[in-house]
């Protein structure tokens, strides 16, 4: 279903621009040479310890450096902190932002499911600023830092972004001579190791290589196997010159045990033991992702830079898995479903369904900037325009199992999704699928779409207290999806153009260097083929439109700490609908009323903190005649999150840190009749640190806290407990 368009083989030939001038500069210049006296940028001062949590700005180069000069709320998760929580996977370091909820834990169904503010950011995940859609466990042996940036930002990052945006920053090489190896194991039996190679080739070049592997049990649960290894690196060339260029590819191979959680009963997970799963030993995610960045950077005058950056993100999956569809009974004729029920749980069963599929999710991304600071009068600019083109790409051939439950089959005739057995809600067995279940091939899915964007964007400065922002950013976005079966549900073939007009708007009032105030605007758009998924009818429908409103402050204290706070509103209208099964119409209205305040950085010398807490009032608040999640909460949207972590130096050498991750009640399907609790989860951690090495002690779940840690909304709200009491011992060793 995929074909490469011409706009997609134009940006391969603009990909491979980059590594054709990198290999004409460098047998123009020779290695060992220095760069001009004239073109050698100012000495950069940066103070501050290898351990600090607070972060000095962001790397999205559509965002002042300053984040006192951005009107939105950015939390920035770095390198320090993720080691000394003993961070392994982008959930996990999400856990550390508050208004986050988890939507499939890692390993489970397939790949990073986040809301984000109350909104899915299912495709509102980057990597390096580029767009990175594939569905897939993210690690972070290859990732510096975590970067969101809260509210609608298509004026920044085109279609999506309705809760914010989750910007991975890669590690790069740099000039600096350093080699780190670590290695843990967990009380689970999951053994990691990890390097991280530095090296300078000349006095403006140098080359860097991360590596990780893994093995072992991802959790407490039953069938959390993961298998996992990954390979990155990066070269840049012309450091500290006016012409820098940076090429990097990451590559990563999972091998993983998928976790659908369990299914409702009585308006809550079924109550049985936290690692209970429901799945078979023969299940597996298997993923190949590949992701490649080739960008040049140039520096035309000191206050104007070009850049021209390309990204390829690849991304296959082959999935065989199956999922607690529902619990039941079975009698000597049938299965028969049930939300509610007096009978024991030894009675019941779980009727597992079939979610096989191999999927190939591709894109490819060109984006041209230009930034410049300048001045008219007595005003400064600092202006930033760009193009941007894309493809994306996506193929889904789906597979169903057909098995039986109690010697009767469980399927239909002529059905085309698969029931695979029947298994006990207590005591369920975990085996490869029985030898008469027949794998069948599905519907046959694909989608593509070319992305045409142009924005500019201005901070102006009126006076050193006094700053407006402002931007807009046209979107021509170009979708087609089919389907191999088509239904009264599938489209055969549809496709739909959306033209779309974002803006960004903000005052910034800086009385000292230490404060900022802030109010902003800004809006985003979703179209109705955004997933390269739809149903009969979505591609006539215009895109959902979001608008937030955001007041707010940053303070810098003493000592290092930066304290911030907002509160806002972010209103979707035009928002879809559901008035039948995959029927929906353009009559919803989804409102966020929020508040959120952080804290990050040092309280005294010794004493460090990251902490932050958003409050989340959100409602439906219209939908079509029949929509039943009318007036309800949205799914897996927390009306209180709180997260913490801290660190104190009990003496030279050691430390000791914790911290408390707070989330009261979710729903986890539409129409709220299934509700998980609320829960605390308190961490610790014990470290020996050195110049040379570091040994870690991390626990998590000191309390054994039973929770639930990801919600899924499919098939009446299934929930993923959290992993219960687990130690890691780590040691990281530098050289």
């Amino acid at each position: 279903m995929n074909r490469l368009t011409p706009i997609a083989a134009a940006l391969v030939a603009t990909f491979a621009a980059p590594l054709s001038l990198h290999a004409q500069q460098v047998t123009s210049t020779p290695s060992t040479s220095k760069p001009a006296a004239d073109s050698q940028l100012a000495p950069v001062t940066v103070e501050g310890r290898r351990d600090d949590f607070a972060s000095t700005g962001t790397a999205i180069t559509k965002l002042p450096a300053d984040l006192h000069d951005v009107p939105q709320s950015v939390t920035v998760v770095n390198k320090a902190q993720m080691q000394s929580q003993g961070v392994t996977s982008l959930a996990d370091a999400l856990r550390n932002v508050s208004g986050i909820t988890l939507g499939g834990a890692e390993g489970g169904q397939i790949g990073n499911n986040i809301n984000l503010n109350g909104f899915s950011a299912r495709t509102d995940i980057y990597l390096d600023g580029f767009r990175d859609r594939g569905q897939y466990y993210r690690d972070t042996f290859a990732i510096e830092e975590v970067e969101v940036l809260m509210g609608p930002s298509s004026m920044l990052f085109g279609r999506g972004s309705t809760g914010g945006i989750i910007n991975q920053v890669s590690k790069k090489a740099n000039l600096t001579a350093a080699t780190e190896v670590g290695a843990s194991v967990t009380t689970n039996g999951l053994v990691r190791s990890t390097v991280d190679v530095n090296r300078p080739l000349t006095d403006t070049s140098a080359m860097r290589i991360e590596a990780m592997a893994q093995k072992g049990a991802a959790s407490t649960r039953n069938q959390t196997d993961v298998q996992d290894f990954g390979l990155a690196g990066s070269y840049v060339w012309g450091i500290g010159t006016s012409t820098e260029i940076t090429l990097s590819a990451l590559l990563q191979h999972n091998n993983d045990q998928p976790d659908y959680g369990l299914p409702p009963l009585n308006g809550h997970p079924v109550n049985v033991d936290r690692n209970t799963a429901y799945g078979l030993d023969s299940d597996r995610t298997i993923q190949d992702v590949a992701s490649f960045n080739a960008g040049i950077k140039h520096k035309i005058a000191p206050d104007v830079t070009l850049r021209n950056q390309t990204q390829f993100n690849y991304v296959r999956t082959d999935a065989v898995e199956t999922a607690p569809q529902s619990l039941g009974t079975v009698s000597s004729g049938s299965f028969t479903s049930l939300t509610s029920s007096n009978l024991p749980l030894s009675s019941l069963y779980v009727r597992g369904q079939s979610h096989d599929r191999l999927i190939t999710d591709y894109s490819i991304f060109n984006q041209t900037e230009l930034a410049a600071k300048f001045a008219t009068g007595s005003v400064k600019h600092d202006t930033v325009a760009g193009v941007e083109v894309g493809h994306d790409g996506y193929d889904n051939q789906n597979y169903y199992r057909n098995g039986s439950c109690n010697g009767r089959s469980l399927n239909a005739s002529g059905a085309t999704t698969g029931y695979v057995d029947c298994v006990s809600a207590v005591n369920p067995s975990y085996s490869s699928a029985g030898s008469n279940v027949t794998s069948t091939a599905g519907n046959h899915a694909g989608g593509s779409a070319n992305t045409l964007a142009a924005y500019v964007g201005d901070t102006i400065e009126l006076a050193p207290q006094f700053k407006l922002v402002g931007g807009l950013r046209y979107d021509r976005y170009v979708a087609s999806v089919s389907n191999s079966i088509s239904s009264t549900r599938n489209p055969g073939y549809a496709e739909q153009t959306v033209n779309f007009l974002s803006v960004r708007s903000g005052a910034i009032w800086q009385p000292t260097s230490a404060q900022a105030y802030y109010v902003s605007y800004g809006t985003s758009f979703n179209p109705s083929l955004e997933q390269l998924t739809g149903t009969q009818g979505q591609q006539n429908l215009d895109p959902e439109k979001n608008r937030s409103y955001e007041v707010g402050g940053k303070w810098d204290l003493a000592n290092g700490l930066a304290l911030t706070a907002a509160a806002f509103q972010i209103t979707k209208e035009n928002a879809r609908s559901q008035v039948a099964t995959g029927v929906y119409v353009l009559d919803g209205t989804v409102r966020v009323n929020g508040a959120r305040t952080g804290a990050t950085g040092h309280i005294t010398h010794d004493w460090q903190v990251a902490a932050n807490y958003t409050y989340l009032d959100a409602k439906v608040l219209n939908g079509a005649a029949g929509d039943n999640s009318v007036g309800k909460i949205p799914v897996n949207t927390p009306k209180h999150t709180l997260t913490t972590w801290t660190t104190y130096d009990l003496a030279p050498h050691w430390q000791i840190g914790g911290g408390a991750t707070y989330m009261s009640q979710r729903y986890a399907d539409a129409p709220n009749t299934v509700q998980v609790g609320g829960y605390t989860r308190y961490d610790a951690m014990l470290a020996y640190t050195t110049k040379a090495y570091d040994i870690r002690l991390n626990l998590y779940n000191l309390t054994d806290k039973m929770y639930y840690d990801a919600l899924i909304q499919s098939d009446g709200g299934r929930s993923v407990p959290g992993s219960g009491r687990t130690a890691m011992l780590s040691l990281t060793y530098r050289m």
